[in-house]
Parts: C-alpha cells; sequence; structure tokens
C-alpha cells in the first residue's frame, strides 16, 4: 500500500526517470558498469530509492506538521483522529490521522492531506512517538 500512494504521487514514467538519473550518478561514482547492481552503490551513498524517498519527505513534513515546525497554512491540512469528542472511541489512543474524503479519484489522492494521512497511517505503531533529532 505504501509504495502504490507514492508511486501515485508523480507519474510513474517520472520516477522511472528520475530513478535512472541517480543509477547512472550511483555508476558515475563508483565506476560500475551498466550490468553490474546497483543495490550496493545506492547503500553506500545513503541514497533511497525514489518512491521510498518520496514517503519520507512526506513522513518528515507531516511530523513537523505536528510538532509546529512547519509552515502555519500547512496545519489545518492534517487532522489527527484522536481529537477530543463527547464518547472515548478507540481510535483515541493511537495518533493516526484522518483520510479526507476523495472527490476526484486521479488528483485527489496525491493530494497532502490524503498521502500523508494513508503513508503515517501505514506506519507501525511505535514509529509515530518516534522523537527525531535534528528535524530542520
Amino acid at each position: 500500500m505504501l509504495g502504490r500512494v507514492s508511486l501515485q504521487l508523480s507519474g510513474c514514467l517520472l520516477v522511472h526517470r528520475l530513478q535512472s538519473v541517480l543509477n547512472a550518478a550511483a555508476r558515475l561514482n563508483y565506476h560500475l558498469r551498466p550490468h553490474d547492481h546497483i543495490t550496493d552503490a545506492l547503500a553506500t551513498l545513503h541514497w533511497l530509492r525514489v518512491p521510498e524517498h518520496v514517503q519520507y519527505k512526506i513522513v518528515m513534513l507531516t511530523y513537523k506538521v505536528l510538532h509546529n515546525s512547519a509552515p502555519r497554512y500547512l496545519g489545518p491540512l492534517v487532522a489527527v483522529a484522536d481529537l477530543p469528542s463527547r464518547r472515548a472511541l478507540r481510535s483515541a489512543s493511537t495518533s493516526r490521522l484522518v483520510i479526507p474524503p476523495i472527490k476526484l479519484s486521479t488528483v485527489g489522492s496525491r493530494a497532502f492531506p490524503v498521502a500523508a494521512a494513508h503513508v503515517l497511517n501505514g506506519l507501525p505503531s511505535h514509529r509515530h512517538h518516534c522523537r527525531i533529532s535534528g528535524v530542520n
């Protein structure tokens, strides 16, 4: 599910082209032939693949929004499910995000509030409360 969200964020062709450029840069850096495996070179350079990098950026921006270190205009876009209400719900103890309704099937799932909720809710529950140092 997480892979599907990240590939929907930008066209599949653009993701493939960008990944090709990153692979070529890693091959150039390590003098690899075209048929050599690129995975070890990417790991040595500490580079994520493009879909993983998109997910990372979404999670970091969402973290900043939830901890008030992002621009204020992004705050209303992210809604936490454990808002105080009249009744105690099972979701009150979690830090899951509310997935807003989608009007357009082509563009709606790529919007920041929807993508952020899908990616963050897809993480294991113990990762929601991680303390991240050096968030800029």
